[in-house]
């Protein structure tokens, strides 16, 4: 573990809270975290970005996978994950997530969170691409994201964990050892803290969501632009395996211009029996994998980008018309709603989609009990890279993960929490290493330029030559920071927007084949003999990026962790 002495220019902070525990963000992960360690007796606190129920657990449509249903095991969906993953899956962490998976549901259950049932009161299961099984469970129909962040939220303010919302975390905080001391967030607006202030804590769980605002479409809400990769970055973590950004093939195509969250049309549609065709209606998908339209994300992905260059066409088409108006209704209301606000209506006309950025299955290296490279810094959900997704995330694997290793990450720090925070004075004063040499903020105008950028050079297709040019773009802008911006919440996220894009790109350059979701048309295969390992990224003390393989395809342990491969 390294310190890079950097940190974003922003004003010291003005007020100070303690805790055990400081949980930055409040999707699956976050506030399962908080909740299992305000059981353990440990005072935590929860910081959000915007409101508690405002994270991308909200947007998640399809469902939760386990082996719930009869006939199904661990085992099965363990195949299934491993097969996606394209051999960069740590078996040991998918086998954890499989084997404690069904629980964890359960547990959430018992917190409140609603499923649909069939008749006789069991849950209702559906399938999605790359399973084998039906093991899928969704509430609402096509709202499942909603009802879990509704269950979350609701137990949060039962049990009055203490929360800071619409507050954006700056940095890590560190005392004389190089621990982790806490962190520094600003918070927007008027209320009970406002402006640049601290959270000292022992612990801090990172469960900030994605990063699909580096892109010009995505899925991902606004809010999802870095800010938990970038951050330890500059406290010295490690990030791995950035290149995979899985970029769901059914998006609804609302024009070639369109810019920022776009609707999601969800695989459990497919799960379903819908078709992807082309304009003239003909099937694409038989023939190119055993499961069809069901294939993992990649492979659909892969395949409607081929018709599309192929036909010269902006989009393909999702048939689901023989689904019938009953079925839409009550199975994907959602979805339905979304459509017919775009004048589409799937009940009587093919519904228009094209892969757009969707889920980031690297993240900040962590082990199973979530731990990062920096002591008493843990990372769950979407910001992590547990090893489960390997090259390519099974569909609904995410919401889980969230919860297996939220609570793995409860349990590690109860066990080695010391006496428990109660009534410390409050104050100003901040732990050594809270200060280091401030990045120069971007002018938030720079934010588009490196989406188109990234859209551009490190979409669903790259090239030796478009990451080398997105490359340059991005340090042409990265040069032109002598016209740095004052800080404030855009530039901060513009700046982060940009280090995590860095990664992606120098990550993508390196890694010299196509493997899961990582597709290089110059190097169509894959390759095991070079590239069944990691790629791990660091941040220097000078903000270049120090890029090296792990040995092989098991990642080095995250604690006195061993050296990487020269």
């Amino acid at each position: 573990m390294t310190s890079t002495g950097i940190r974003l220019d922003a004003p010291a902070p003005g007020w100070a809270i303690d805790a055990d525990v400081v949980v930055v963000g409040s999707g699956v992960a976050g506030l399962t975290a908080a909740l299992r360690c305000t059981a353990a007796g440990l005072a935590t606190v929860v910081v959000t970005k915007a409101r508690l129920d405002d994270g991308s657990t909200r947007w998640a449509q399809g469902g939760i996978a386990a082996a719930l249903g009869e006939g199904d095991t661990p085992e099965q969906h363990l195949d299934d994950t491993l097969v996606a993953g394209a051999g960069l899956c740590d078996e040991e962490a998918v086998r954890l997530l499989v084997t404690e998976g069904p629980d964890a549901v359960r547990r959430l259950i018992a917190t409140g969170a609603h499923f649909d049932t069939d008749d006789s009161g069991a849950i209702s299961l559906t399938r999605e691409g790359g399973h084998h099984r039906r093991r899928i469970a969704h509430a609402g129909g096509d709202a499942t994201g909603a009802e879990i962040s509704r269950a979350l939220v609701e137990a949060v303010r039962t049990r009055a964990v203490r929360t800071i919302e619409n507050a954006l975390v700056l940095d890590l905080l560190k005392d004389e050892d190089g621990r982790t001391a806490g962190i520094t967030l600003h918070v927007m607006g008027e209320g009970q803290h406002d402006g640049v202030g601290a959270v000292r804590a022992p612990a801090v769980v990172l469960a900030t969501g994605g990063m699909g605002q580096v892109f010009s479409a995505t899925t991902n809400p606004s809010v999802s632009t870095g800010d938990g990769v970038a951050l330890a970055l500059r406290a010295g973590a490690e990030i791995s395996d950035l290149e995979f950004v899985q970029f769901h093939p059914t998006v609804l195509f609302l024009g070639a211009d369109s810019e920022g969250q776009q609707p999601l049309v969800s695989e459990a549609v497919r799960g379903e029996g819908a078709h992807l065709v082309d304009a003239a209606g003909t099937r694409f998908m038989l023939g190119q994998h055993e499961l069809a339209e069901l294939a993992p994300r990649d492979i659909v992905a892969k395949a409607i980008t081929r018709q599309m260059q192929a036909q010269d066409a902006e989009h393909m088409y999702l048939d689901a018309r023989h689904f019938g108006a009953a079925m839409w209704e009550q199975r994907f209301p959602t979805i339905l709603a979304a459509c017919r606000s775009h004048g589409i209506d799937p009940v009587t006309e093919p519904i228009p989609v094209a892969p757009a950025a969707h889920y980031a299955s690297g993240g900040i290296r962590t082990d199973r009990h979530g731990r990062t490279t920096v002591p008493g810094l843990y990372a769950c959900g979407e910001v992590a890279c547990t090893g489960v997704h390997g090259a390519n995330r099974l569909a609904s694997n995410s919401l889980l993960e969230g919860l297996v290793f939220a609570e793995n990450i409860a349990a590690d720090i109860a066990a080695g929490a010391s006496t428990p925070v109660r009534d410390k004075a409050v104050g100003p004063a901040l732990p050594a290493g809270s200060h280091g040499e401030p990045v120069p903020l971007l002018d938030p105008a720079a934010r588009i330029q490196i989406q188109r950028i990234m859209t551009e050079g490190a979409g669903v297709l790259r090239s030796a030559d478009s990451l080398a040019e997105a490359a340059g773009r991005l340090e042409a802008i990265r040069a032109d920071e002598h016209k740095a911006a004052v800080p404030g919440v855009e530039a901060w996220e513009t700046t982060n927007l940009l280090l995590v894009s860095r990664v992606l790109v120098a990550a993508a350059a390196a890694r010299e084949e196509t493997r899961g979701c990582h597709w290089r048309e110059d190097r169509p295969d894959r390759d095991d003999a070079s590239w069944q390992r990691h790629l791990v990224v660091r941040i220097t003390p000078e903000r270049s990026l120090d890029i090296r393989p792990t040995a092989s395809a098991t990642f080095p342990p995250t604690v006195a962790a061993t050296p990487l491969e020269p």
